[in-house]
């Protein structure tokens, strides 16, 4: 269940919203622990399917929190600007909520870690399939599902 959001005036409509999500360059991935602590990171990411993937070690503590609680946050900030004379800013984020799960079908692993290249390095393509394949077995692919995203902006 999600609580309305106070400002209605500032909402993106959800396709502004996943426009953003996906030109961003990176986002706050936010889990929990076992023991309810939060935890936010940076990471890349990429948005295939209306879904988010990102790549990781294959240990560490992002996949244990995610082991033990799929729910997480993923938040990015867009274009913004301090307003000093006015005490405010412009900016303009999306925040999605979904589970994530960590993805074993070696297929899907490689077309997730190939369309991070393609965002990340476009001039790049044919080192970035040596670079995968050198480093898939110490890679883990991430899927986060969109359960809710909303989108909000200041101009």
């Amino acid at each position: 269940m999600t609580k309305p959001m106070r400002r209605e005036d500032r909402r993106l409509d959800d396709a502004a919203a996943l426009a953003l999500l996906k030109r961003g360059e990176y986002g706050i991935l936010s889990t929990l622990d076992g023991n309810n602590r939060p935890y936010g990171i940076p990471v890349n990411y990429v948005v295939m399917d209306e879904q988010i993937f990102f790549h990781c070690a294959t240990e560490g503590r992002k996949l244990e929190n995610i082991t033990s609680n799929k729910g997480v946050s993923f938040c990015v900030v867009g274009k913004t600007e301090l307003i000093p004379e006015k005490f405010a800013t412009r900016y303009e984020s999306v925040v999605v909520s979904g589970d994530a799960d960590v993805i074993e079908d070696e297929v899907s692993r490689n077309k997730a870690l190939r369309a991070l290249v393609a965002k990340y390095a476009p001039d790049h393509i044919a080192a970035g399939d040596v670079y995968i394949d050198k480093l898939m077995a110490k890679t883990a692919v991430v899927r986060v599902s969109i359960d809710h995203l909303v989108g909000k902006t200041r101009k």
